[in-house]
């Protein structure tokens, strides 16, 4: 990669992982329930992605049969993965919120074996337990009846989904741009979703436009679509290092905007969760 493009594509990268992390403050913020929201999300999202595909002339035509599969499959998980992190928001707080989601690039290394011919390390569960301490340590207190201890799980098992929507779409990534897999995930997540239309209370909808629209056009499709993207210019493992700025981004947001601010175990848990993170990347990187 050239000096100059290098520079482009990890401002990129950065600004992907700045757009992304705004999800914990708008989750927090919109006054309806996470299914509503992420179908509002996705069904928005869609009509930006398609317009930039029609002006860019990008083919949105899935190119074999033998892809949908996993993409239809992929796109359950994103949108399992969205309403499950939206609701830990709920429940608890930003910080611990997307800290508790920020355990996905450690079970994607251990679920990894799973779907490529790879032996798990040693030093993958070790790392596996670091991380389940580094969420032990985000917790008040261990009650499932407390909503911050049953936010912090709902986020880990957002986690656990969005790692499995990784591990299917990377032999995606190469053939397809991060705006036609996108586009293709907000159709399936918009079907999957329109039952709770009719189920919830929709009635605020018109009020939360404007922080609607910002999720899904900056946080979903300019975020997401750069971060994609970043999977063609850099490896995984370079991509999980710099996307570690996420939750640190989210929690400044989360501070300025609606006065959160951490206690010491969020600190302390949130440092375990990213270092864990970081040298899980680095190790990824060498071998």
């Amino acid at each position: 990669m050239m000096k100059g493009s290098f520079g482009k594509h990890f401002l990129e990268l950065t600004f992907a992982t700045l757009f992304i992390s705004t999800s914990g403050v708008l989750g927090k913020h919109i006054a309806l329930d996470p299914p509503v929201i992420i179908w509002c999300r996705a069904f928005l999202a869609l009509f930006v992605l398609y317009f930039y595909c029609r002006h860019k002339k990008i083919s949105l035509k899935i190119q074999s049969n033998k892809d949908l599969p996993t993409l239809l499959l992929s796109g359950i998980f994103m949108a399992g993965h969205w309403v499950t992190y939206f609701y830990a928001l709920k429940l608890s707080n930003v910080a611990l919120g997307i800290l508790s989601l920020y355990t996905f690039p450690v079970i994607t290394a251990l679920l990894e074996p799973l779907f490529v011919q790879s032996k798990l390390s040693l030093v993958q569960v070790f790392l596996g337990l670091l991380i389940l301490m580094g969420v032990y340590v985000l917790l008040p207190e261990f009650d499932i009846e407390n909503d911050q201890v049953l936010g912090v799980l709902v986020g880990v098992f957002s986690a656990l989904l969005y790692a499995l929507r990784t591990l299917l779409l990377k032999q995606h990534v190469k053939k397809y741009s991060g705006t036609v897999i996108i586009f293709h995930q907000m159709i399936i997540v918009s079907v999957l979703l329109v039952p709770f239309l009719f189920l919830m209370n929709v009635t605020a909808i018109p009020s939360q436009i404007p922080y609607l629209l910002v999720l899904a056009v900056i946080t979903t499709a300019v975020g997401h679509t750069l971060f994609v993207k970043s999977l063609n210019f850099f490896e995984v493992s370079t991509a999980s290092i710099i996307s570690s700025l996420q939750p640190i981004f989210g929690i400044i947001l989360a501070y300025v905007f609606l006065n959160e601010i951490p206690s010491v175990n969020v600190y302390a848990g949130g440092f375990i969760i990213l270092f864990t993170v970081v040298i899980e990347s680095l190790r990824s990187k060498k071998s």
